[in-house]
């Protein structure tokens, strides 16, 4: 598959907010638990410091998504947090990896100095794997952190990474 990763346009909008919808319906890795409409999609990305999407070149549809945004404010605000989101019938190609090399660029070009993940639940192996494999640097653990979907609650491992 040919991607190309870019700043998102208005056109996206949709496809942006059901592949994030998707990721908040599966319960396993947003905090979120409120879906995005069209008006609420429109707004959230616009927000972003950065939004930016992984489409397939042949047929433009998008794949996946990512927001980057301060992580805090004042004498912390220059650290950056970000999330990123992968259609589920585009999982396992290698487009979260894409996704977070372009935002590491991204969050330089913006002026941040380190990007930090708050909230990395424990389970998400494969993403832990590819932020590590990556550079990032876990931070350790925050017991139960995270209330799954069925309402048992996991651990959450916080990581950083120098940009």
């Amino acid at each position: 598959m040919e991607l190309k990763i870019r700043a998102y346009t208005e056109q996206d909008l949709p496809q942006m907010a059901d592949i994030w919808n998707e990721v908040v319906i599966d319960g396993e890795a947003f905090p979120q638990e409120v879906l995005l409409t069209a008006e609420t999609a429109a707004r959230f990305f616009a927000e972003q410091t950065y939004s930016a999407v992984a489409t397939d070149g042949t047929a433009g549809r998008v794949c996946g998504l990512y927001i980057l945004h301060p992580n805090n404010i004042g004498r912390c605000g220059h650290i950056c947090n970000a999330s990123y989101a992968v259609r589920s019938g585009c999982r396992g190609l290698h487009i979260g990896e894409q996704l977070v090399l372009d935002c590491l660029e991204q969050g330089r070009r913006h002026g941040f100095g380190l990007l930090q993940f708050n909230a990395v639940v424990a389970s998400n192996i494969h993403a832990r794997h590819l932020y590590e494999r990556l550079g990032f640097v876990p931070l350790g653990t925050i017991p139960k952190g995270f209330r799954m979907k069925d309402g048992h609650y996991e651990d959450i491992c916080p990581y950083y990474h120098t940009l």
